[in-house]
């Protein structure tokens, strides 16, 4: 069974628009479909969407199928539903991770792929957005999670508030509000919430930073939020400026590139352009590649030298005056 939080009693006034934060983001889309997990978030999410705008809102629930609780979380999105008179679409996936892959990121593609076809396949492909309930304290984790990574500028930049992947564009409303904020007005309303079990699981290393790191911090730093979110937009903003700067350099060097005009280039804006032609690639090079590939490409002044690099699950090789990638 899942775990559920019990709110206030039937006392509680009918609840209004005004006891959620604004979701004027949304306002001038045409419809949104919020991905509804059962969470305090997403329920959030999805009653302050339907009271504001009952003929604009649906609904899509992703069953995972990962742990017991998985029928609990639907019911809870089916019983909601109804009750506020949401469309929902309830999607089953199997989430189960390859080797080499954590259980984490194989849920999160499933999620997001499954999201996508729901709309493909309901509400005759009228409805192109999705709202997600991703709030601040899910933009710090993310930081904090990029950092400890050694991350670059696209993790740094954490999650944008809205994103486009394959015709489908996800927004995130609440990223400047806190899960407390959330928490907090469905206990007002007397609403209830599913709480999944594994997010006590400190083995994960997000449920470490949500139960640990991130109550010193409101205690170190009470605006972290924030500071930590106005970061992310900072190296969002960077990021943009050196995608611009990769597509012009692209041109100049061509796709494939060629050797002698990269050599052209210092090595920082050599990295930024490979890094984007490998992105078209589908490839990614880690740090210690990417050192290993433009030491290639400055050692490449004879016709005979080879050039041959692994790449992320491929490999770069030199052919004739330009590099290619292959898998």
């Amino acid at each position: 069974m899942s775990d559920c939080k019990v709110m206030a009693d039937s006392a509680t006034p009918k609840p209004t628009p005004a006891n959620f934060p604004s979701l004027d983001a949304l306002a001038h889309l045409p419809a949104w479909a919020v991905a509804l997990s059962g969470g305090a978030d997403s329920t959030a999410l999805l009653i302050a969407s339907a009271l504001r705008w009952p003929d604009k809102t649906h609904a899509i629930h992703v069953h995972h199928g990962l742990q017991d609780a998985a029928d609990g979380f639907a019911k809870h999105c089916e019983t909601l539903c109804h009750r506020l008179n949401v469309p929902l679409v309830v999607v089953r996936v199997q989430a189960a991770h390859a080797s080499g892959e954590s259980p984490e990121d194989a849920a999160r593609q499933a999620r997001y792929k499954a999201l996508s076809q729901a709309l493909q396949s309901n509400w005759g492909g009228a409805v192109q957005h999705i709202a997600l309930g991703q709030h601040a304290d899910d933009q710090v984790e993310t930081l904090l999670l990029a950092l400890s990574r050694g991350a670059g500028l696209p993790g740094l930049a954490s999650m944008p508030a809205a994103v486009t992947r394959q015709g489908v564009t996800y927004h995130r409303p609440w990223l400047g509000k806190s899960g407390a904020t959330l928490r907090k007005a469905l206990i007002d309303i007397g609403q209830t919430w599913v709480e999944d079990p594994t997010n006590q699981d400190t083995r994960y290393t997000r449920n470490k930073i949500r139960a640990d790191i991130l109550p010193s911090l409101e205690k170190a730093f009470p605006t972290f939020r924030q500071t930590f979110a106005r970061s992310a937009v900072h190296a969002a903003q960077a990021q943009s400026l050196l995608h611009e700067l990769a597509e012009q350099d692209l041109l100049q060097v061509g796709n494939p590139p060629n050797i002698q005009a990269l050599q052209k280039f210092s090595d920082a804006r050599q990295t930024n352009v490979l890094r984007h032609w490998l992105a078209q690639e589908n490839m990614q090079a880690s740090a210690a590649q990417m050192e290993a590939l433009l030491v290639q490409v400055k050692s490449c002044t004879t016709r005979g030298h080879d050039i041959h690099i692994k790449v992320g699950r491929g490999f770069v090789k030199r052919q004739g005056t330009v590099l290619r990638c292959y898998n």
